[in-house]
């Protein structure tokens, strides 16, 4: 059927909305694998793309979360305060340069080495944003403030210090629900603490 962009013809695209950010209707002819043309419209919500990053210590077996309310969350029948990593959009700044200054304001830890693992379109259906996931290891030597994000941004965030183990478990149990989380939490457990999570299945079994 060739390239994509040779299967995508834009019609029409109205904005919705441009207050805290954009989300616009798109209306677009698109070539269906029959080869024939079909009209369709949908919403797009542009914020940007952003960066999350998963802070552990692997001598300790620690990891850091935070915890804030959202509002989407609250309106859909969740209590609203998400367990979550330190994330931010990136505001014309690189991955690299957003992520480390985010977890400073959220958390209080100054990292300088953060590796990137990998990107995720976390809801390609309607949110264009692209988000890149990095990890870093800390110690309590990297902590420089005690974080809790700006207030004058509405940001009022609680920092918390957990063992790696219960992370896993709160995901299992529901009291992590935060899609990103979940996803570095799971890399994780796949490569960054891979040893004791083998040893641990292999003592409970």
């Amino acid at each position: 059927m060739g390239k994509t962009a040779d299967r995508v013809r834009i019609v029409d695209v109205q904005v919705l909305s441009d207050d805290w950010y954009v989300l616009k209707k798109n209306t677009f002819d698109y070539r269906r694998a029959d080869g024939s043309w079909q009209r369709q419209s949908r919403e797009t919500y542009d914020r940007g793309n952003g960066a999350t990053l998963l802070l552990y210590d692997p001598r300790r077996r620690t990891v850091v979360l935070t915890r804030q309310f959202r509002l989407p969350a609250f309106v859909n029948g969740h209590e609203g305060m998400l367990i979550e990593t330190p994330a931010g959009l990136l505001e014309e700044a690189s991955p690299e340069e957003r992520i480390r200054a985010e977890v400073e304001e959220e958390t209080g830890y100054r990292v300088e080495c953060v590796r990137k693992v990998f990107e995720a379109f976390m809801s390609p259906g309607s949110v264009t944003e692209k988000l890149y996931f990095f990890v870093a290891e800390y110690d309590a030597d990297t902590r420089i403030s005690r974080g809790g994000g700006i207030a004058d941004e509405g940001e009022d965030i609680e920092v918390l210090e957990l063992p790696f183990d219960d992370a896993l478990a709160m995901v299992a149990c529901g009291e992590i629900m935060d899609g990103k989380t979940i996803m570095l939490l799971q890399y994780a457990a796949l490569h960054l603490f891979v040893n004791e999570c083998a040893t641990a299945n292999e003592t409970r079994e």
